[in-house]
């Protein structure tokens, strides 16, 4: 996957590259660096979020949508999108009017900020409206946010108490205990994957490897931070977290501008060059296929 929420200013800066020209030119040159080093796999737009035809009629215009082969979406209903859980057909169809690409649900989940019976609703009528209908659907995520660790979002004075919600999206708290969800989640399973975002050298790694095999877990979206690669002790890092993923069929995303990179010097500048991110995906492909 190339990128996450490009449309989303969180995971974007869409200020500097506002009809996001750069992130055009950066998805094609990655999607033609990662075609050349293993055309077998798929490639997919990062997941829009929110789901918005008009941003993907603006990938379509600048050529992007023929350098993938799949688009994906993102979608919170029951907590930051202003619809329906039960839109969510309406939504898909709103993209599926763009393009004939497939579409896959990388990222849908519900918290349990209110009450764990919340997300348990939210699992089974997602589930209801997405399993048979789309490829893929991706849970989010199997791990609360540790409350120590800040949630990747540039509006925290702005969102309010929608803010902690980001803490809560997990199927296991924090510590590893299990919510309400967990019991009817391996009903669902292996149709439906899960979204775990493991930060560098995360502490969880094995444990959640141990929780995907016992809930039935065959498809895992995670990523690899191409500003993590910078870090000392990078390539053992990302090593072990692939080596670990092994036994799954894993979606993995490439994101995250290194500082010294950017046209700004934070995690979602687009780059001065957008072909040393394609150089970076075309690296991983080679290491990890």
């Amino acid at each position: 996957m190339i990128w996450n929420e490009p449309n989303n200013l969180s995971h974007w800066n869409f200020e500097i590259d506002p009809d996001w020209a750069i992130y055009a030119r950066m998805v094609n040159l990655a999607s033609d660096a990662i075609r050349a080093e293993n055309p077998r796999l798929k490639r997919v737009l990062g997941g829009m979020s929110p789901i918005d035809p008009s941003f993907l009629r603006t990938m379509q215009w600048q050529g992007v949508l023929e350098h993938v082969d799949v688009v994906a979406v993102h979608g919170f209903p029951l907590d930051w999108n202003h619809w329906s859980i039960h839109e969510w057909p309406a939504k898909l169809a709103e993209i599926e009017a763009v393009t004939s690409l497939p579409l896959w649900v990388s990222e849908v989940g519900v918290s349990t900020f209110g009450a764990e019976e919340v997300q348990e609703f939210g699992l089974r009528r997602t589930a209801e409206l997405l399993l048979g209908r789309i490829e893929r659907v991706h849970w989010y995520s199997l791990y609360d946010l540790p409350r120590a660790w800040p949630a990747t979002t540039r509006h925290r004075e702005a969102e309010g108490s929608s803010y902690y919600r980001h803490f809560y999206m997990g199927l296991l708290h924090e510590d590893g205990t299990p919510k309400l969800a967990v019991r009817q989640f391996s009903e669902y399973t292996p149709e439906m994957g899960i979204c775990q975002w493991f930060h560098f050298e995360d502490p969880r790694l094995d444990d959640a490897v141990s929780w995907l095999k016992q809930l039935g877990i065959k498809k895992i979206r995670t990523g690899l931070s191409w500003a993590d690669s910078f870090r000392p002790n990078a390539d053992a890092w990302f090593d072990r977290q692939m080596q670990v993923l092994e036994p799954f069929e894993v979606t993995l995303t490439f994101c995250f501008t290194p500082e010294h990179c950017g046209v700004l010097p934070n995690h979602t500048s687009p780059p001065r060059e957008p072909s040393a991110y394609a150089d970076f995906c075309a690296t991983m492909v080679r290491r990890y296929t």
